[in-house]
């Protein structure tokens, strides 16, 4: 018996590597093939991340350098600071759509934000498990809705209903558009923020309690403001998002270039202005140019928000 057990001792090593070879060939050969895949996945990683940042890059390079081309025949004063847009006499004030843009995006946000941290806080606190395994993928079904959807229920259903509300023969504007968006970027901001409420550590809500804190309390005092970073987060998405809205806009909005002097006047944005009218221009003209100009100034402000974003990330990350 000892015999055969220090035999199969020295056999054993030797039908192991016999095993290996006849399954995969020598092990040096498959850490080295490894090795390969490993570092060729790496270099294919890294070229894709290279190659979007020169397609990003790109894009910004040659809007800048075709809107920039503006000011050849349009001042900087003008574009930024007259409402007059009239290319066809030569006047290429931007001032009425960016003032737009942003008043535009305010107004949503004051619509969309408190409706969707209510949600938010109606889906991680308050709803029993069965009801929040039902309404979460339901929001998640409405973040891919079309907009070209909201916009046409905005025309079909809200503008009629705003007419018949104000009695305007009229009610394209600033609202209608304001409460198309709102509905739209709802779900986003309400499904980050219940994200965000919802990994707020349990301890912090048993020490309120111990402390003799109401329900109320102590979502409002000590809930959302562990969670203000990811709130805050979800938020500027929002906002990223309807600030880049086009289709749902054009069709609410009027698309007159003109100052909104009430939230019932027709008016246009950045974003609608380029779409009614790039496909009437000609390319070498300043019209042209100054169409460029409002595309980069909505990337700039779109790369600003996720700028904005990363920080916050970075910041509730050292926080944590």
């Amino acid at each position: 018996m000892l015999e055969m057990n220090a035999q199969s001792r020295v056999i054993a090593p030797a039908e192991l590597g016999n095993s290996l070879r006849q399954a995969g060939g020598d092990p040096l050969d498959r850490r080295s093939r490894l090795r390969f895949f490993n570092s060729t996945f790496k270099v294919l990683c890294v070229s894709a991340a290279v190659f979007v940042c020169l397609v990003l890059f790109g894009i910004l390079i040659l809007m800048f350098k075709t809107g920039v081309m503006t000011f050849e025949t349009v001042s900087f004063k003008e574009f930024f600071f007259s409402t007059n847009w009239d290319p066809e006499n030569g006047h290429f004030g931007a001032l009425l759509f960016i003032f737009g843009t942003f008043a535009l995006t305010g107004l949503t946000l004051v619509l969309a934000v408190p409706i969707a941290v209510l949600i938010a806080v109606f889906l991680a606190e308050i709803t029993p498990v069965w009801l929040r395994d039902t309404l979460r993928p339901i929001m998640d079904l409405l973040v891919g809705i079309p907009s070209v959807v909201y916009g046409y229920l905005g025309l079909t259903i809200l503008i009629p209903m705003l007419r018949e509300l104000t009695g305007r023969d009229l009610a394209d504007g600033l609202l209608a558009a304001a409460i198309v968006l709102a509905i739209m970027v709802l779900p986003t901001i309400a499904r980050i923020s219940d994200d965000a409420i919802s990994a707020v550590p349990k301890k912090y809500r048993d020490a309120s309690y111990a402390l003799g804190s109401t329900r109320f309390q102590t979502i409002f005092r000590v809930v959302l403001p562990a969670a203000r970073s990811g709130i805050v987060y979800a938020v500027i998405l929002g906002m990223a998002r309807a600030i880049g809205e086009t289709m749902a806009v054009v069709m609410v909005i009027g698309n007159t270039p003109q100052l909104a002097d009430s939230l019932f006047t027709p008016t246009a944005v950045l974003t609608s202005n380029i779409v009614m009218q790039i496909t009437s221009v000609e390319f070498d003209s300043t019209w042209n140019y100054a169409l460029y100009l409002m595309g980069f100034l909505l990337l700039a402000i779109s790369l600003l928000l996720i700028v904005a974003v990363r920080l916050l990330q970075k910041k509730g990350a050292k926080a944590s």
